[in-house]
């Protein structure tokens, strides 16, 4: 049995080495917090071979006093923290210490630092973490750290690196994440000689838009909420942006990149029941909260962090991020409102919204919306002329016509406008019936002639045993014999769908999960059936009014820009875009 004994210290910060410095894009990442903690304006970063050869990071920070220069290379040496005090609200990027010495027992470093009041710099190199004299060296205020030949004495690591190009890939999202946490300061990024990227000092926004790209500032909501000592701030993309993978995610607490369960899960909420099924949600949201508030001392890759009031912050999250991409369904629109002020947009049965569109047609009686419930169409009637008043122009503009029964086609001041008829129409229903769910007034509608389908002895034990729940869903269900089930009402709101496959659809999740479940636990999904059974299908001829009709309710709906499964309901053809199709002015 072998005796207990202290390990050299080469051999710690080796170990420590195996924590902190993974591959080149972990030592990119201290450095560059590091960099940001001495206050630099301006960092910039020179990588050869993905980083393996050499990473070199200036920086115009305040510099480190020639007789610190030696403690920089300490393990456990900072300036950051004193104290567990200093700890609990700690505010630096770093503070654990560990950082330089650990990169140092792996690579060859040299360090070159100035500090304002001295008349020139000092250099100290390391290598393999064995350390030389400190030397004067020219340079301007501020620190220059090279790391030469990562892993050079430990070949067991190295041959765990990838390619040159997977390594600098690494490097990249590192650089990218610390340009994103501080927008204030301007970074310079080349690769084996070649400029990469140049981000100048601006506004938060500008630097998103920067890294990455003018497609998703575009399409992205842009985020400032506070409230109770918490503030979001950032940009979140709708969910019709054509992402498809995890790799535009970045979420800062306090400044710093953070993998959080729980802030992640609040952001899929948000996004919940809005986004495909095949994309993620592409973000960049910063969290400002008392340093006291989140404890950081997780991991030693910082990149984890606790929150002592954890549901506090997880709903904050979600209701700042929903309310943003709730808000922005339709450019220019406010979203329709809740409770008993949504219901009054019914399509149904809303005396203001059938006026609304009787404005749209002649003559004044018409049944509005005949086609969409599956009545008479009426006749139509050319849009309103808003050519000498522009700013009368909706936002979706005015309906020109249908085109395959499946898109309505409207023209505004300068594009043309192509709406999803049905997917448009599900999220329009689907909205209304959470808000009458939620105010436990869902509105039923006797069937003049009640619907029955064959069913198997379960379903019909499962409708006979939840008749009430059903009740409060708006159906009237009953059986009418051990393998047949009558269906009396149904929701308003869907009188005019399939009512058979929509029963059937009812009864099959209520068989599976239960009328509490499926009321409490799967909420969405079972509105979000029901909303797709009731809404307009496609091959229906609708009337200019109609079609007028259903691009006001989408204006005044929230979310209305995508369908209950996270499909675009609406797409924008610049005129200037047709023009150019057509060559017209060439």
């Amino acid at each position: 049995m072998s005796s207990i004994r202290l390990l050299p210290d080469l051999l710690i910060n080796q170990i420590a080495a195996g924590e902190v410095v993974e591959r080149p894009a972990s030592a990119l990442k201290e450095l560059l917090e590091n960099s940001l903690d001495a206050g630099a304006g301006d960092v910039s970063v020179q990588l050869a071979a993905g980083g393996v050869k050499l990473i070199r990071v200036a920086d115009q920070g305040v510099g480190i006093p020639q007789e610190e220069l030696p403690l920089a290379l300490e393990r456990h040496a900072t300036s950051k923290i004193g104290s567990l005090e200093d700890l609990i609200r700690v505010r630096s990027m770093g503070f654990r210490g560990e950082a330089l010495a650990s990169i140092a027992a792996v690579s060859r470093m040299a360090i070159t630092s100035r500090t304002a009041g001295d008349p020139h710099g000092y250099r100290i190199e390391s290598q393999g973490g064995q350390m030389s004299e400190l030397e004067p060296a020219a340079g301007p205020v501020g620190t220059v750290v090279e790391v030469k030949d990562l892993f050079f004495n430990t070949p067991a690591r190295r041959k765990f690196l990838r390619s040159e190009a997977t390594e600098f890939g690494h490097c990249d999202e590192a650089f990218k994440r610390l340009a994103l946490s501080r927008a204030d300061v301007g970074f310079t990024l080349h690769h084996n000689g070649r400029a990469q990227r140049h981000l100048a000092p601006g506004d938060g926004e500008r630097r998103i838009v920067d890294i990455l790209g003018a497609d998703f500032g575009e399409n992205a909501a842009p985020i400032e909420v506070s409230a109770g000592g918490l503030r979001l701030s950032g940009m979140a993309a709708y969910p019709t942006y054509g992402n498809a993978g995890r790799d535009a995610q970045y979420v800062f607490v306090n400044g710093r990149f953070v993998r959080d369960k729980l802030l992640a899960h609040a952001i899929r909420e948000a996004y919940a029941d809005m986004l495909h099924h095949d994309r993620h949600p592409a973000f960049v949201l910063h969290l400002e909260l008392d340093p006291e508030g989140v404890d950081v001392n997780v991991h030693p890759t910082k990149s984890e962090v606790r929150f002592r009031e954890a549901r506090a912050v997880h709903q904050f999250v979600y209701h700042a991020l929903h309310r943003a991409l709730s808000r922005t369904s339709v450019p220019g629109v406010s979203p329709m409102p809740v409770g008993d002020a949504a219901r009054a947009h019914d399509p149904i049965l809303a005396p203001p919204m059938r006026q609304m569109a009787m404005a749209f047609q002649a003559p004044p009686k018409a049944d509005v919306y005949g086609a969409l419930f599956g009545r008479s169409p009426g006749p139509q009637a050319p849009a309103p002329d808003t050519a000498a008043d522009p700013a009368a122009m909706p936002p979706l503009g005015y309906a020109i016509g249908q085109l395959k029964g499946i898109y309505v086609l409207a023209q505004t001041e300068d594009a043309l406008v192509v709406v999803d008829m049905h997917a448009a129409h599900e999220r329009i229903v689907y909205e209304k019936l959470k808000a009458a769910l939620d105010a436990k007034a869902i509105a039923a509608q006797p069937l003049l002639i009640p619907v029955t389908f064959p069913a198997e002895a379960l379903d019909v034990a499962a409708v006979e045993e939840e008749r009430e729940a059903l009740r409060e869903l708006g159906f009237d269900m009953a059986a009418l014999s051990p393998t047949a089930v009558v269906v009396r009402a149904v929701p308003a709101l869907l009188a005019s769908g399939d009512v058979s496959a929509l029963a059937k659809a009812l009864v099959k999740d209520l068989r599976t999960f239960g009328a509490t479940r499926l009321v409490e636990e799967r909420r969405n999904e079972l509105l979000a059936t029901l909303a797709c059974h009731g809404a307009v299908r496609a091959n229906r001829s609708l009337t200019v009014a109609e079609m007028n009709a259903l691009l006001r309710e989408m204006e005044a709906t929230e979310r209305a820009g995508q369908c209950n499964h996270g499909r675009p309901t609406w797409s924008r053809i610049a005129l200037k875009d047709l023009d150019k199709l057509f060559r017209r002015g060439q």
